[in-house]
Parts: C-alpha cells; structure tokens; sequence
C-alpha cells in the first residue's frame, strides 16, 4: 500500500514481488530456483535456507524458496484485510489505533503496507522501517527500526520480542489520541533511516 491510496497487500502481491526480486537479484525465475532447490539436497528448512544463502538467495526470495519448498502458512493464504481483521478481532478497542496510524502514512512518504499474521508492516522503497502489532487487549505498539546508537528516549523505549524482527524501537499506544505529532516525528525518522 502506499500512501494511503492502496489497500494492504494481499499475499499473492506479495509472492509476485518476491518472484519479481529473486528475477532481479539472480537472473532466473522461480521455476528454476525450484528445481535448484530439488536437487540441492537439503532435506530440512535450516539446511535449505544455508544452501540459499551460499547461493546468494537472501531475505524474501530466500523465504519464497523456503515455503514453496516445505510449504506456505495457512495465515498465507488469507487476504491482508482477513489478516487485519484476525488480529483485531478480540481487542476492537485497538482498531481506531491502526486506523489512525494509516492516516500517517501520507505525510511520512512512499510507503508500502504488508498485512501478517500477528503484525502490519511498513516499507519504505528499501525495507521495512515499522510495524504496528495489537500486542495487549489495552495496548498497541509501533515497532520501528533505528540504527543500534538510537536511545531510547521519552515514549520511545526499546523494542523487545517484537513481532517484526527489524524493529529496534517501540511506543506503546492506548489510544487513537496517542498517534500524536510525536508519534509521526518518530515514524518520520524511522522512514527516513531506511530509505
């Protein structure tokens, strides 16, 4: 999604980009890296994911050969709405947090949203700069991504065992009347460190 023009990214969206990067990355296509993947003997993830990265497959096109191999999440194949609605099911309260956030997003830059199972997450054109994740009945936390030197400071605390693993740095919300201007300063910040 970007801005705030575009919905969610479903997960075939999302496949199609990680095919259009494994193109990009490596010259050939998923049926290729498919067979590659067949007759590279791994029989396990952890074997295969060694294999790819002696290959040079890394991140998402990393994980597309991984799940095309042993399988896609059931949480796959759902739509990002179904997902989003999943992790607000029981804390309707949170809802109006996430929708706030949205609203953000315009005056943050080009960016790009991606539905998950437990956590919606932000990409600038490069990578993922945040995450919002319902993480309590009460509470919602924005995950954003920081340098290591970046202190915690104020609502700004660090992040850990946060869904999104990128994410360094955390403010937790209660309310849609927390996602302040303070709130869009730190999103802004965080946007601007990954691009």
């Amino acid at each position: 999604m970007s801005g705030a023009n575009r919905r969610p990214r479903s997960w075939q969206e999302m496949r199609e980009q990680e095919i259009h990067w494994l193109i990009e990355r490596t010259g050939d296509g998923l049926e290729a890296w498919n067979e590659r993947v067949l007759s590279s003997g791994a029989s396990d993830e952890q074997q295969l994911r060694a294999w790819l990265t002696d290959q040079g497959v890394t991140g998402y096109p990393q994980m597309l050969l991984v799940m095309e191999r042993f399988g896609y999440p059931d949480y796959l194949q759902a739509t990002a709405d179904e997902l989003i609605d999943n992790q607000y099911a029981d804390r309707a309260g949170l809802r109006p947090i996430f929708d706030a956030v949205l609203k953000l997003l315009p005056r943050v830059g080009e960016v790009e949203i991606q539905a998950r199972k437990t956590y919606v997450a932000f990409l600038s054109p490069k990578r993922t700069f945040g995450a919002l994740q319902p993480t309590t009945r009460k509470r919602a936390d924005l995950g954003l991504r920081f340098a290591a030197d970046q202190r915690a400071q104020g609502r700004l605390e660090l992040a850990r065992n946060f869904g999104q693993s990128s994410v360094t740095h955390k403010i937790g919300l209660a309310t849609a009347a927390d996602v302040d201007d303070e709130v869009e300063q730190w999103l802004k910040r965080s946007y601007e460190a990954n691009i």
